[in-house]
């Protein structure tokens, strides 16, 4: 992959979507073990109300569905921008758009400052990924010099 401050194009690699590791697992593990636990706890409760037997499984597929949020978190680029998934909203962005990466040892997730004076958290990149994380951000950072290059080139 180009560095920044070097000319010419960047490799495909560059653009491949940005994701969480360990949330995205711990996030499937979690869905998992809550379906199967209220479920084998719904159906084997005994003596209890139909509704209150039904509501543990409810309760196991609603945690499933939250955990499946997150682990579908994800920041796709393209050569225009980025697309930002984050737990319930999406996002896309022009590069022109996005000033700044931040993501600091004091944050969870980068953070992009962005020209309208608004801030996005990009969750797809976590600070629990840990060195990975910090290549991601990186890459995210070049991905963005390049884009605004390119936008302010044409």
């Amino acid at each position: 992959m180009e560095q920044p401050g070097q000319t010419g194009a960047l490799d495909e690699r560059a653009y491949r979507p940005f994701r969480p590791i360990k949330a995205r697992r711990i996030a499937w593990a979690v869905a998992v073990a809550a379906v199967v636990i209220l479920t084998i706890i719904g159906l084997t409760i005994e003596d209890a109300p139909l509704l209150d037997r039904l509501a543990f499984i409810a309760t196991g597929l609603l945690m499933a569905w939250f955990m499946s949020r997150q682990a579908g978190v994800r920041a796709i680029p393209s050569q225009s921008g980025l697309f930002v998934k984050n737990l319930f909203l999406g996002r896309t962005l022009e590069w022109a758009e996005i000033v700044s990466v931040r993501f600091g040892a004091d944050r969870s997730w980068v953070q992009l400052d962005l020209a309208d004076g608004d801030t996005l958290a990009v969750m797809a990149i976590q600070r629990a990924d840990g060195d990975y994380a910090e290549k991601e951000a990186r890459r995210l950072a070049t991905l963005v010099e390049y884009g605004s290059r390119a936008t302010n080139s044409s």
